[in-house]
């Protein structure tokens, strides 16, 4: 599934979540005025109908949930989502729908924090979990077994479950043993295989050790010791992971070895399709570690992946959203060839038409409100993409009416319009998506959005900026979960921003006046030493950052490792 690049792309240009209540009643109108039918978790509050999901939004809730599950000797699984990401939408449409997940759910207390809920942010602090969606597998005890991947199709999703239920060890112990060379079982291997690294938030290894942690284990994998065999799968899965994740070629030094391996991936439909989820998400990243821009090996390389995504793009067993998501990563490397020209990129003429057909057909076909919001949006990325923004625009404002988030399209539509130079369209959209928006967490993070777009296209409209930034205070004070979490990230961001605006006191009395309201709100904070936390970003939320070069000036007088702080 394309849909975990697409989204953090689109959460940067884009901002966020709705009260299940509004959902409801909104999805039910819309599927009457469509003729089309009503998602049914909508109208719960949940991610499905077929699974006893339980919902959690304080700490009392979580305790309730291991209660339960240390009496009935289960591991729960926690579930961290909104109802406006397409990620989320495409794992109700394609995973949590199944019967096989209703069944294997028998096995473990399912919970789901909606990050809109009073107190799901802190609790988003608690299990370290930020983007969304992250899936969570914990012992009884609360141990954490595994996070799973979001971007692997349904089955290979659930193959990955039951290998955490039928384990029951923490990743954490997992990976341990693995750099230390211990003996591992072959669902140990592929346990950190399958893993969702993308999601890991730092919680196993610093997010910069990444390529380098998974090339060890690839390395040290039996298959990589003993030749071929059960495991090349998992092997290979993991040198695709680092090769992935080494941040466009900086990181992992592609080898032979590893060139002809991908080669070999590749040409073979039946591994293109068992590594379907990472080849398609990281096909540009995996081109750029493989061969320089300049390197003679290249364009056969990109050739290649064109093929097997092709091939993929055509493969009926797979979902909409992940045959679209072998179509975006087609465009991607499409775009390698000519990448100075990152708004107008000329494209073959058949990939465009491949595209808008495609583009048509599920726009077309498409019935269940959860697909809908998963592939549209990545649809309308993906014209973009190519620069058919035009079309990109005429999806988005088409769909409006059959989203049940449809400030999410806005906001797309906002950042479509910015690209293209057009500030007052782009403010004109990024205004009305924060207005539609519900939802404290939501609303803290498209106020923010909207505000920073403020700030960068029309910074001398100082009455709307802060009339903008005095709205986002006064939420933030009227929702107990502001400093935490996303939340306080939101209006971290948008701090800095308007600090940066002000600069040299170029907006002295709008910053004083704003300012006074802030420090209101920090007065009205909770009190205490649990709450110290949120005091202290709450003091500091306008106050200027240090600049690059003062980062850079600590950084070479700050004692290095061996040396005593003067």
């Amino acid at each position: 599934m394309k849909l975990a690049k697409f989204s953090c792309a689109a959460r940067a240009a884009a901002l966020a979540t709705r009260s299940a209540a509004r959902a409801a009643t909104q999805a039910a109108a819309l599927a009457v005025t469509l003729a089309l039918p009503a998602a049914p978790a909508l109208a719960a509050g949940m991610p499905s109908t077929n699974v006893a999901w339980q919902p959690a939004a304080a700490d009392a809730d979580i305790e309730r949930a291991f209660v339960r599950a240390r009496a009935e000797k289960k591991p729960v699984l926690l579930y961290w989502g909104a109802t406006w990401c397409p990620p989320c939408n495409q794992l109700k449409a394609t995973l949590f729908s199944r019967q096989e997940f209703a069944a294997l759910s028998k096995g473990f207390v399912a919970v789901h924090v909606d990050g809109d809920l009073p107190g799901a942010q802190k609790l988003g602090s608690r299990f370290k979990v930020s983007g969304y969606p992250t899936t969570v597998l914990y012992t009884p005890e609360g141990q954490e077994i595994t996070r799973l991947p979001g971007e692997v199709d349904a089955s290979q999703a659930l193959a990955v479950l039951q290998l955490g239920l039928a384990g029951g060890r923490s990743v954490k112990a997992v990976l341990a043993d693995a750099l230390a060379g211990k003996p591992m079982s072959s669902n140990d291997w592929r346990l950190l295989a399958f893993y969702s690294w993308e999601t890991d938030e730092q919680q196993l290894v610093p997010k910069a050790e990444v390529p380098g942690t998974l090339a060890r284990l690839a390395a040290a994998s039996p298959a990589a010791r003993n030749g071929a065999g059960g495991d090349a799968e998992t092997t290979t899965r993991l040198w695709l992971k680092a090769l992935a994740a080494s941040d466009d070629g900086k990181g992992l030094k592609a080898d032979d070895g590893l060139r002809q391996r991908v080669s070999r991936v590749l040409a073979d439909a039946r591994e293109v399709r068992a590594q379907m989820d990472v080849l398609s998400n990281g096909a540009a990243d995996i081109v750029r570690t493989l061969e320089d821009d300049d390197s003679p090996r290249r364009a056969p390389l990109v050739a290649a992946y064109d093929a097997a995504m092709k091939k993929l793009e055509s493969d009926a067993t797979l979902s909409r959203a992940d045959r679209l998501g072998a179509l975006i990563a087609r465009v991607d490397l499409a775009r390698l060839t000519d990448p100075k020209d990152s708004v107008h990129p000329k494209l073959p003429a058949p990939l465009l038409a491949d595209l808008r057909e495609h583009v048509a057909r599920a726009d077309r076909e498409i019935t269940d409100g959860y697909e809908r919001q998963a592939v549209i949006t990545a649809a309308a990325y993906a014209l973009g993409r190519a620069g058919l923004w035009a079309e990109s625009d005429a999806l988005l404002k088409s769909n409006l009416a059959k989203s049940h988030s449809p400030y999410y399209l806005m906001s797309q539509l906002g950042s479509n319009a910015r690209k293209l130079g057009r500030k007052d369209e782009a403010l004109r959209w990024y205004g009305e998506a924060f207005e539609k928006s519900t939802g404290p967490a939501t609303r803290l993070q498209w106020g923010s959005g909207y505000l920073t777009a403020l700030v960068d296209l029309a910074p001398q409209d100082e009455a709307r900026i802060e009339k903008v930034a005095a709205q986002l205070l006064r939420e933030a004070a009227g929702d107990a979960g502001a400093f935490e979490g996303r939340s306080v990230r939101s209006l971290q961001r948008a701090g800095n921003k308007l600090a940066a605006w002000n600069g040299e006191g170029r907006h002295a009395a709008a910053m004083k006046r704003l300012q006074g309201q802030l420090d209101g709100l920090c007065a009205g904070l909770a009190k205490g030493e649990a709450a110290a936390g949120q005091r202290a970003a709450c003091e500091k939320l306008l106050k200027p950052g240090p600049s690059k070069l003062a980062q850079a000036l600590h950084w070479l007088l700050a004692p290095k490792s061996g040396q005593k702080a003067a």
